[in-house]
């Protein structure tokens, strides 16, 4: 199978490291004009030297805007007024106890994870309706199907946005433009790795044994046992975006290792 996106024009939020960046590298790979996306002018340089240098051939653009906010989802918009497809994957989290999780970080955690992909779809979809095709991911988590206890609120934010594709996927019903949300398991992106490496490095141990424990104690029906690679769930990211995936919409595309329990 060989996906051709030539003169498609792709917008991946969240897009400087881990998950986000090796989406938008898979994306340039296979034709797509890409959309780097930031909150630093810094991190959004950084991030399309390396693609470039990947991939000397690829389309980059970058737009640096907080999109936790209306206003940078706006001047996003402003900036890329249309496109073909869009990666809703900007996104935070933090293991805090329930108790701990003060009205504040409920409201950010909303805000960035999901809102954030709310505004920009809402802004998108008229276009992609127009040209009668048009491709919106959500990058959710298996977290959205079984909550972490040791971080509720991002579980919820991750449950919301299944919500929001599926509706969304049968609000665009027979128009061409398909909505799909991909659940990621445990995954070896920047952000996770960091913070294995600072409990191993707390703990005195490798950062390895690190996680090889956490999936053990907190992820023990992991299949594949061990963490993904940001390219593995970019794989799929990818395929949902091709022509040869027009089929796929309104489904939740799990690349967790088989940590849900479940056949569905």
């Amino acid at each position: 199978m060989k996906i051709d996106l030539t003169n498609k024009r792709a917008v991946v939020t969240g897009s400087t490291l881990g998950i986000g960046f090796a989406i938008a590298k898979g994306l340039a790979e296979a034709g797509a004009d890409v959309v780097l996306n930031g909150r630093s002018e810094a991190s959004v340089k950084k991030a399309k030297d390396a693609l470039l240098a990947a991939l000397p051939k690829a389309k980059v653009d970058t737009v640096v805007a907080d999109l936790a906010t209306a206003e940078g989802a706006d001047a996003l918009v402003r900036a890329v007024p249309e496109t073909d497809i869009l990666i809703n994957n900007v996104g935070i989290f933090e293991p805090k106890p329930f108790e701990e999780i003060p009205d504040a970080d409920w409201q950010r955690f909303f805000d960035t994870n999901v809102m954030s992909g709310v505004r920009l779809s809402r802004a998108y979809v008229p276009g992609m309706r127009k040209k009668s095709w048009g491709r919106i991911i959500f990058i959710s988590s298996e977290s959205g199907l079984q909550i972490p206890v040791e971080m509720i609120h991002y579980g919820m934010t991750k449950t919301a946005q299944l919500a929001i594709s599926r509706g969304l996927a049968e609000s665009l019903a027979g128009t061409g433009v398909t909505v799909n949300a991909v659940l990621p398991g445990p995954t070896r992106s920047d952000g996770v790795s960091d913070f294995f490496g600072k409990m191993a490095k707390e703990q005195g141990v490798a950062q390895e044994q690190m996680e090889k424990e956490f999936i053990a104690q907190h992820r023990p029906s992991s299949i594949i046992k061990r963490l993904a690679t940001v390219e593995e769930v970019a794989n799929m990211v990818v395929y949902a975006c091709s022509q040869q995936a027009s089929a796929t919409t309104g489904a939740a595309l799990r690349v967790d290792g088989g940590v849900v329990r479940s056949i569905a």
